[in-house]
């Protein structure tokens, strides 16, 4: 019979400040009378067969998860927790944070709210990515924000034809291609100079990283569209598909990357006054003038 346990803490790993405020948080969700369970994110390997597990949490089912640090953080609690569909509430602790948006000195009040199913619940997609040798499935893996097929060795330029629905649409001649989720165009991909999505929509982005041909640029398909991925040529070295920036897989020279919208989606709990544009402007430093929504002048 499965255990409940009211509210899981997944705090940053060799963190202190995430460790102690995960402490003080278990102490008061205790207080009020729920079960709780506190877990320190582990280091991410280098590589990974199909996933992690929910190490320590077998048969246990549970109502929210509270993400203690930044956005990896984040992502790993997604690799554990996110398939369930388990609302994430994402605290970030410092530095560049789109997924953790809830600063530490809103956490009490976020905390209140999430009691009494004051907050709402934004669901996000994710990619469901295969790996097939030789006819056979040998890798698969799924991620909320992107995949990247790169070289090991900097500055190496990889050919790799991509097909879409089976119909063949270029060779991208680059340092790497990634395919990026709306959550994950504000990640690695508007790093490369793609396009920000508005994480709620439903397609995908495909940017050439440091593209030979300059007219190789990103594109954005329908998340209904199933992507192939080619290396044209053999090579020598070393060319690694990674998942989120965290694990990373070795593909030979005629493997298939396959990817398309997994079956599951990410379930991240927000405030009610939460702007996506606010995170956007605070994060990203935009100025510009403000404007008054009574006269539609500038102020």
């Amino acid at each position: 019979m499965s255990e409940v346990t009211d509210v899981a803490i997944i705090y940053k790993h060799d963190h202190e400040p995430a460790k102690r405020e995960a402490l003080k948080l278990e102490k008061w969700l205790l207080h009020r009378g729920l079960k709780v369970f506190a877990k320190q994110m582990e280091g991410v390997a280098p590589s990974c067969s199909n996933g992690d597990n929910q190490q320590g949490l077998n048969n246990t089912q549970i109502k929210w998860v509270v993400v203690l640090g930044g956005d990896g953080t984040l992502l790993g609690a997604v690799r554990q927790f996110g398939r369930t569909g388990t609302p994430i509430l994402g605290v970030n602790l410092g530095g560049l944070g789109f997924l953790t948006a809830i600063p530490l000195e809103r956490l009490y009040p976020c905390m209140e709210l999430m009691l009494e199913g004051g907050l709402h619940s934004e669901d996000r997609i994710m990619l469901g990515t295969k790996v097939s040798r030789e006819g056979k499935e040998v890798y698969s893996f799924e991620v909320l924000n992107d995949i990247v097929v790169n070289k090991r060795t900097l500055a190496r330029i990889i050919d790799l034809d991509v097909y879409i629905n089976g119909e063949f649409l270029t060779t991208f001649r680059a340092d790497g291609l990634i395919v990026s989720t709306p959550t994950g165009s504000t990640a690695y991909n508007l790093s490369a100079g793609g396009p920000i999505l508005y994480p709620t929509m439903e397609s995908f982005i495909l940017t050439p990283i440091c593209p030979f041909t300059l007219t190789n640029r990103p594109i954005l398909v329908p998340d209904s569209a199933d992507i192939t991925i080619k290396m044209r040529k053999k090579t020598d070295e070393t060319v690694v598909l990674t998942f989120d920036g965290q694990v990373g897989f070795e593909i030979n020279y005629k493997d298939e990357i396959k990817v398309s919208k997994a079956k599951c989606k990410v379930r991240l709990l927000r405030p009610p006054d939460y702007s996506f544009f606010d995170i956007l402007r605070n994060k990203l430093m935009w100025g510009g003038a403000t404007y008054n929504s009574t006269t539609d002048k500038q102020d």
